[in-house]
């Protein structure tokens, strides 16, 4: 197949919500239907035995959240589609954050019941700080939640989109019959058995035809009408080009739990969602089917395999195809690189691969040369923007638990912060650690994994801190920075790059350092170039 063939036929895209709005046992539907797995496990339910595919860290498995970013690829009419199921939880909104630099498209789901919740709101500001297209899918149909329409003018309002539903739900909760697909027009049964694989369709190119009362009885068929020509009304008809642009979104009912309304999402997601975009680099427009490869590092996962010591980096390839045992520069090193066994992912299997195109997703095993936002290209120096750090809302001092085990923990921190679990700052006055991190059980998941992967033990104490910011004076030989030095020298730390870092207190003393000393400014994301 041509290498032109090769990228259009990729999607690549992410899935976002607020935790427990069904995310991850959408993903899983999903690949029931790619065919990637032949019986989908839902994430908390003790009957099923079996654990959801793309939960694979043992936290996750207890907690029932996904912790880390996964990887998922299957094949579905003939388009080859790269799923990134994120944590939803917001204490690793870090990791989504960044991930949404890999991904072409979105899907948002929303709980039909609990409507757009927080997390989901920072998530889309992201997807349109980039303009990246979205999907919404409302989740849950067969418990009791908001209307259709009450839900619709939520996401409207709460998310900045425009909407417009491509199917609509017939009743809902202990009503709840079926689905109207406006995209294919046709009408979808709910029989409330999610054992089977694929529910009957029936096509109905006449909406007002009398079979429609048989089917579904006649209050529901006469409402249903009313709220199609209501739509017809006040919706705008969905337009592709709109919703590339991120100008429009349309809207998906179902259960992705009784694999419900989930087929209509992916039919239509494979016709209209976009294939691998032009990425911006620091110095030029990268396009996917330039022949030179180029890819950056968007997460680092240390341990997936607990009985080797493996680190995998995650690579987007942005263009040119990456083949296995070919020789690639790497950017910040200044140094080539050979991979022997690049992987690519199918659920929780790793298969090697001799070769990737742009939208795909590539694990290269790592010996500690990558750090999150890396370029590899083919010679060319540049490197790919929009991977930032943010400035962490917790911080604790970290100590050493076991003086036998120091260099072990050295060791499981440098690489955990690698990871981008959390972000290092050592302390100028007198060397002491600190991490912060985005959410507090961030913390939790680095002591865990420090003694389950390291053999290490940590404890924290309390340290007082607002936020990060990090400092970049006008002119670093002034008496006005060296003054700031002096005057802020306890609260002067160096994240892992060396770059300097000022931990306040408080907003007040922002504000209060910004006005005496003008001449040095901060930043709260560690992207400032």
């Amino acid at each position: 197949m041509s290498f032109l063939k090769e990228i259009h036929r990729r999607r690549t895209f992410g899935i976002i919500s607020h935790p427990d709005a069904g995310k991850t046992t959408l993903t899983e539907k999903l690949l029931l239907f790619g065919g990637a797995i032949q019986e989908a496990g839902a994430v908390k339910n003790n009957k099923i035995k079996k654990g959801a595919t793309s939960d694979f860290m043992e936290i996750e498995r207890q907690r029932g959240i996904s912790v880390s970013t996964s990887v998922l690829a299957f094949n579905y009419q003939g388009k080859k589609i790269n799923i990134l199921d994120t944590p939803g939880h917001k204490d690793f909104a870090e990791d989504t954050f960044r991930t949404l630099t890999a991904v072409d498209s979105v899907i948002v789901v929303i709980d039909v019941a609990k409507g757009v919740e927080e997390q989901t709101e920072k998530l889309v500001a992201v997807c349109r700080m980039r303009h990246i297209p979205i999907i919404v899918f409302i989740n849950k149909l067969d418990r009791e939640g908001k209307d259709a329409f009450d839900l619709m003018d939520e996401v409207e309002q709460k998310l900045g989109l425009s909407v417009t539903p491509l199917s609509f739900p017939i009743g809902m909760g202990y009503d709840f019959q079926g689905i109207y697909n406006i995209w294919e027009q046709n009408i979808n049964l709910f029989s409330g058995d999610s054992r089977k694989n694929i529910e009957d369709t029936i096509a109905f190119s006449d909406i007002e035809s009398p079979e429609l009362e048989k089917i579904i009885g006649e209050k529901p068929a006469n409402k249903l009408r009313e709220e199609l020509e209501l739509i017809s009304e006040v919706y705008p008809p969905f337009d592709r080009e709109q919703y590339l642009a991120g100008n429009l979104q349309p809207v998906f009912f179902g259960s992705a739990l009784n694999n419900f309304g989930v087929r209509e999402l992916l039919d239509c997601f494979v016709d209209i969602a976009p294939p691998p975009k032009p990425k911006e680099s620091e110095t030029r427009l990268v396009k996917p089917e330039e022949q030179k490869m180029a890819g950056f590092v968007f997460k680092i996962h240390a341990n997936m395999d607990p009985k080797h010591r493996d680190r995998l980096a995650f690579v987007k390839i942005v263009s040119g195809t990456f083949e296995r045992n070919k020789p690639y520069m790497h950017v910040r090193l200044n140094k080539n690189l050979k991979f022997s066994s690049p992987n690519a992912f199918f659920a929780e299997k790793k298969e090697i691969v001799d070769i990737s195109y742009p939208g795909d997703i590539v694990g290269l095993h790592d010996t500690g040369n990558f750090k999150i936002g890396d370029t590899l290209t083919e010679g060319e120096v540049m490197s790919f923007k929009g991977i930032p750090s943010f400035s962490p809302e917790h911080f604790r001092y970290i100590n050493n638990a076991d003086p036998l085990k120091a260099k072990q923990l050295d060791k499981g921190i440098d690489q955990l912060m690698d990871e981008g679990v959390a972000q290092l700052f050592t302390l100028e006055m007198n060397g002491r650690k600190i991490i912060g991190t985005v959410g507090a059980l961030q913390y939790e998941v680095i002591q865990y994994r420090l003694e389950h992967e390291y053999g290490a033990k940590c404890s924290y104490e309390n340290f007082p801190v607002h936020k990060a910011c990090w400092v970049k004076p006008n002119d670093p030989k002034s008496e006005e920075f060296k003054e700031f030095k002096r005057i802020k020298q306890k609260f002067l730390a160096h994240d892992k790059y060396g770059q300097l870092v000022f931990l306040a207190d408080s907003e007040f003393t922002i504000q209060m350092t910004q006005s005496k000393f003008p001449n040095v400014k901060l930043f709260f994301t560690s992207e400032f170039e």
